[in-house]
């Protein structure tokens, strides 16, 4: 019992460092937002490449984050106790396929800033 309080303390320290991430990413998407503007209104390049830079700086680091709540969800299903209740196994395994389709969005979101070169497509953090 005492362990799995520490190691739910841990996971809690963990989030909350990555809240911190999440403000540092609202911070550069109001950044990359206004580089986003000036390029359309004044068509300069210089803008649109920082922006670029700047989107694909922001996936990459969601696509780290999700990968870490994929991990953990991968986990709580190692650890899973083979005596536990029906909708805990349940909600276990849906709190998986939830961090593997967040992921999965993340990694496409992220080939898609590398991918558009015209800026055709609105990304925004999700």
């Amino acid at each position: 019992m005492y362990n799995d309080v520490n190691e739910r303390i841990k996971e809690i320290n963990i989030e909350d460092f990555i809240w911190i991430v999440y403000l540092g990413i609202i911070a550069l998407s109001f950044y990359s937002n206004s580089l986003e503007k000036k390029y359309f209104i004044f068509n300069n390049e210089v803008d649109k490449e920082k922006y670029q830079k700047i989107i694909i700086v922001i996936f990459s680091i969601l696509v780290i984050v999700y990968l870490y709540f994929l991990k953990s969800s991968v986990d709580s299903i190692k650890n899973l106790n083979p005596s536990a209740s029906q909708e805990t196994k349940n909600l276990t395994y849906l709190s998986f396929l939830a961090s593997l389709l967040i992921a999965i969005s993340g990694f496409i979101y992220l080939y898609i800033a590398f991918k558009d070169k015209n800026l055709d497509i609105e990304l925004a953090f999700n």
